[in-house]
């Protein structure tokens, strides 16, 4: 069958599309005119939206990719995160002047159009460079498949986690023997936890940064302990919402509950009180290239248990093969050599606080040693708490966006934790009634028409 077409005029009409696309233009879509220039006799454009610390490891990964295929040359270009990476990639991929290879964060890819916007993944010559679903943590794979094919490859699940300060910690008495932070099985046992180190303090700190008024922290978190108990979203048809509103508002009661009590300060810079002594702070991963330089004795672990069952909010980067036509040829193979590569040899990857997707990478001696991601890193795995698998969610998309503030007014008292639950549902309910404005589909009939 043939392959059924996005239009211009159908990507221009997302959300922000006409001001990314005025911004961007389609001459800025590009096909890499310095990588053609070279001499290796096969290129690959690869896109992707790492900056920082992310951005110059992942260099080092494709600059030791390029060492050891020297005859492969890539040509990678870091994006902007967030909207104007996705609707640029968008674009390239409608307009056939897409990348060979990109980044994507795994939540998206549902809302992607796969078998439009993206190509699948041959599992089959994914086998050929050694990289197998076996090698995988099952949910972290599955995730990744759409209508039965893999359009998501794995590189790392990025996850929220509870940084402490071990001096202020050991003071309060909360450190096992060895020197690490338990886990709090229950609401009373992590207010317990709280109190003893507040009573630490130096004056000024806060307890615990939580990011009280950040909607995209703020929806991170709800989903963490909503799925701690057991909550969901939708059902299997992707055509009713099932929202818990009395599982939600007990979340929501104990989000606010931090700043009621006194323990977290809206609006405080969170990093910053960490690193002057603050006990604890609630972040991402990806704050341990800010923490480990300035040589302060923390550890981190997955948010804490409160409910009975662990789970962290984790999502992942992931790579894609945005769709080209008749793709093939010596430049689809580096592109598959170089995913497989940088999935294989994620160690460096994991300098920046990911946790690797690739099994094998936890037995790596160079992984191993990296502190503190040996003390969080395989807990977290096996307890991951994601979003949805619809086409409005993942990383900053719209599911985000519309529950987010919710939650953040909640936890700041600008409406009650009961009622954020009701609206929060009629939000749900909203979404799953909406058309997906890649290809005009509702939630159910993207299920239906993928064969799920």
């Amino acid at each position: 069958m043939g392959r059924p077409g996005l239009s211009r005029r159908q990507l221009l009409g997302t959300a922000g599309g006409l001001a990314v696309a005025a911004s961007f233009g389609f001459a800025a879509l590009g096909t890499g005119a310095d990588a053609l220039t070279s001499s290796a006799r096969t290129r690959v454009r690869y896109w992707n939206l790492f900056s920082g610390g992310d951005g110059a490891n992942m260099q080092a990964m494709v600059d030791a990719f390029h060492a050891a295929h020297p005859d492969t040359d890539v040509k990678a270009s870091t994006l902007t995160w967030g909207d104007p990476y996705y609707t640029k990639l968008a674009m390239a991929a409608a307009g056939n002047r897409a990348p060979d290879l990109a980044v994507m964060h795994q939540g998206r890819v549902t809302g992607f159009a796969p078998g439009r916007l993206l190509d699948p993944w041959d599992i089959g010559k994914l086998a050929e460079h050694g990289v197998r679903e076996a090698d995988f943590n099952p949910t972290l794979w599955k995730r990744g498949i759409v209508g039965g094919e893999l359009y998501a490859l794995p590189l790392d699940v990025h996850v929220q986690l509870n940084f402490y300060r071990k001096d202020v910690c050991r003071k309060a008495g909360l450190l096992d023997a060895d020197g690490r932070l338990p886990h709090a099985a229950s609401e009373d046992d992590w207010f317990a936890m709280l109190k003893a180190a507040k009573a630490k303090l130096k004056g000024g700190l806060q307890t615990l940064g939580m990011h009280a008024n950040d909607q995209n922290f703020s929806w991170w978190f709800f989903v963490a302990f909503y799925q701690q108990l057991g909550g969901g979203y939708f059902d299997a048809g992707q055509t009713g919402v099932v929202f818990d509103t009395d599982k939600a508002t007990q979340v929501l009661e104990f989000l606010r509950k931090h700043v009621t009590d006194g323990y977290a300060i809206a609006g405080s810079d969170d990093a910053a009180m960490f690193l002057a002594g603050a006990p604890f702070v609630w972040e991402g991963d990806w704050s341990v290239p800010v923490y480990t330089p300035a040589k302060i004795d923390y550890g981190a672990t997955p948010l804490p248990p409160v409910f009975g069952t662990p789970g962290t909010h984790a999502e992942s980067h992931s790579f894609v093969l945005p769709h080209q036509t008749g793709r093939g040829g010596a430049t689809n193979e580096g592109a598959y050599a170089l995913a497989a590569y940088l999935v294989k040899n994620a160690a460096t990857w994991a300098q920046g606080g990911h946790v690797p997707a690739y099994l094998p990478t936890f037995k790596d001696p160079a992984y191993t040693k990296l502190s503190p991601q040996r003390e969080y890193s395989q807990d977290a795995m096996r307890h991951l708490a994601t979003e949805p698998h619809i086409w409005f969610a993942g990383s900053t998309g719209t599911l985000s966006k519309r529950v987010g503030p919710l939650i953040a007014g909640s936890n700041l008292g600008s409406t009650k934790p009961d009622a954020t639950a009701r609206a929060m549902k009629s939000a749900l309910e909203a979404l799953l009634a909406s058309k997906n404005p890649m290809d005009g589909r509702t939630a159910a009939q993207e299920l239906k028409g993928a064969g799920a």
